[in-house]
């Protein structure tokens, strides 16, 4: 089984922040994600300085994308980047137009999809979801489980390359063991840490005790 991607999420309020994290852990993951909250503050220079730092690295733009799908597709392709995300409840318009500019479409579940959406999303041409537990629901006491499992895995069944995120650490990679998970999406579990890339090498070694 083919060994998972770990994916560093890059959050932070400011480009230097997250220049300096990138530096120390960004040649041991194998995608650099301009996050969020790193796009809202430094816009897509975020995406061109991290593309400059890692030409080698496939680089995400984390869009959230609801509207102007190609707009946004254009705009995130010329920066750099390699992968972009819809939200869940974008139209099937503006995925579909997103998907014209850039292969490399991801969908972020949170809470307005449903099989029979899922199901458009591939009659389209869509290859890549991302599972997503939000940090609002994790802080509400929710963990990491069956049900998350049993998701995934119908989206992979689905043909689905299926991303997961939203407060992993190491011992949420056993949880899914034998899956054959497209990426592991860490934030704060490695950019949070004294050591970044001792943080984001751990994550390495725990997902190859699972898969080779």
């Amino acid at each position: 089984m083919t060994k998972p991607n770990l994916q560093i999420a890059l959050d932070q309020n400011t480009l230097a922040d997250a220049i300096r994290i990138a530096h120390f852990a960004g040649s041991i993951v194998d995608i650099v994600e301009v996050g969020t909250i790193l796009e809202l503050q430094a816009g897509q220079d975020a995406i061109r300085v991290l593309r400059a730092m890692f030409p080698d690295k496939i680089i995400a733009s984390d869009t959230k994308c609801a509207d102007a799908g190609s707009t946004v597709a254009q705009n995130s392709k010329d920066a750099g980047a390699d992968l972009m995300t819809v939200i869940d409840s974008a139209t099937i318009a503006t995925m579909k137009s997103a998907k014209t500019v850039l292969d490399g479409i991801q969908v972020e579940l949170y809470s307005a999809w449903n099989w029979d959406l899922a199901e458009k999303w591939r009659e389209i041409g869509i290859e890549q979801v991302i599972y997503h537990q939000s940090r609002d629901a994790l802080l509400a006491g929710e963990v990491w489980g069956k049900k998350d499992l049993d998701i995934v895995k119908k989206f992979i069944d689905m043909g689905f390359k299926v991303s997961v995120t939203g407060g992993l650490n190491l011992d949420t990679i056993k949880l899914f063991k034998d899956v054959p998970v497209y990426t592991f999406i860490a934030g704060r579990a490695i950019t949070g840490q004294a050591d970044p890339a001792l943080a984001a090498q751990k994550f390495q070694d725990e997902i190859k005790k699972y898969w080779s």
